[in-house]
């Protein structure tokens, strides 16, 4: 065991219908004051939806002023950040509240950092390359996937569709709120490529090849595909169970602080340009790639995935070669995604084999991910799984 660091989300608040008493945990920041304008930032859908509309008014009810930004899309673009920025500071923000997916927590954490900074962007991308401080910042995911809750990481979509990442612990909220009720309408679909996203995240986390791949993360991985792993089918049958939702939650907030630490590889460098390119939703991304990476990776980590296995499907014969119990387990995987109704492989995606070399050549952009992998991959490596994704 080599030395590490060990960074995660100062509070962590989980409570059925907590969103609706927002006020209280904005409240309990030293900043906080009457009148304080607070930036909401959300989605166009989670205010069709009314998911926010009970936050927003406790906000208002607590003696703060809410200024909303529900402008978010997938994948977010870079651009839509410094519109955002560009409000926060004409506004005189003192507080940012991210309330969504990944994207809308992604770009919070980015408002946040720079409505209280003067270092541009372009300066931010990277690992640690972060001078400047941050806003005071509340997370509340509403899907179990992203685990961004919990994470020093912020993807954006650079004017070239190219996403980029900003690691600093610098943007770990202050607060995050696990409100299991506001994923209760999620769909099917969504709530299965979100939590194949979590699961991707614990996996990719146990068998990183980074240097800080610590204990502590290890632990949470395997705690988080054992919750996900039980209560996955469920939510995706039965979104109305209120233990699977909030088990689903739970779970991908365990995997969120695992692969904080310990940083994701392959399965997520191969999945960005398939979000970016053809805007396919980032769980989804992952989903469809995952089996083809890990069958690549095998041979380097056989004994992780062997030792994973029992948690994601309990029914695994451990009384095996460990190289064998990682095949039968990349194929439950594998199987799993269809199992849970999502698309087979990328052709369902609109994606043919005379898209894969732009994705591979893009693919290879993701260095910061690349370097984790357990196995050294090449752009040759990258187009052949990709073939065998399709």
């Amino acid at each position: 065991m080599g030395d590490f660091t060990f960074n995660t989300t100062a509070s962590i608040r989980q409570g059925w219908g907590m969103a609706a008493t927002l006020g209280e945990c904005v409240g309990s920041l030293p900043f906080a004051a009457t009148q304080t304008e607070v930036l909401f930032v959300t989605d166009p859908g989670i205010m069709k939806l009314g998911l926010a509309t009970a936050a927003i008014a406790h906000l208002e009810q607590s003696g703060f002023s809410v200024t909303l930004f529900d402008q978010i899309e997938a994948d977010p673009k870079a651009t839509t950040v410094l519109q955002a920025v560009s409000l926060a500071k004409q506004n005189g923000v003192a507080c940012v509240v991210g309330f969504g997916g990944g994207s809308s927590m992604d770009v919070a954490k980015m408002i946040a950092l720079l409505a209280n900074s003067d270092q541009p962007l372009e300066e931010m991308y990277g690992v640690n390359q972060v001078t400047g401080s941050r806003l005071p910042l509340i997370l509340v995911p509403t899907t179990a996937g992203t685990g961004s809750e919990v994470t020093a990481v912020s993807i954006l979509t650079t004017g070239t569709e190219e996403k980029k990442g900003v690691v600093s612990p610098v943007i770990l909220p202050d607060i995050a709120v696990l409100d299991a009720e506001l994923t209760l309408g999620l769909p099917a679909h969504i709530t299965a490529a979100t939590g194949v996203d979590a699961m991707v995240h614990a996996i990719e986390a146990f068998t990183s090849r980074s240097v800080n791949n610590n204990p502590i993360s290890r632990i949470l991985a395997k705690q988080a595909l054992d919750l996900l792993g039980a209560n996955i089918r469920e939510a995706v049958s039965n979104g109305a169970n209120r233990q699977a939702r909030e088990n689903m939650l739970l779970g991908s907030m365990l995997a969120g602080q695992a692969f904080a630490n310990s940083p994701v590889a392959a399965v997520h460098a191969l999945a960005y340009p398939v979000g970016s390119l053809f805007h396919v939703p980032h769980g989804l991304s992952n989903a469809l790639v995952l089996e083809a990476v890990m069958r690549f990776n095998a041979p380097e980590c056989g004994a992780e995935y062997a030792e994973l296995a029992p948690y994601v499907f309990p029914d695994t014969d451990t009384a095996r070669d460990s190289q064998a119990i990682a095949a039968e387990f990349i194929e439950r995987l594998g199987q799993l995604n269809i199992d849970l109704g999502l698309e087979a492989g990328l052709q369902q995606v609109g994606i043919s084999a005379s898209d894969i070399p732009r994705l591979a050549s893009d693919a290879m952009n993701q260095s910061r991910l690349l370097v984790n992998n357990p196995r050294v991959l090449s752009e040759q490596d990258a187009a052949q799984i990709y073939a065998a994704s399709l």
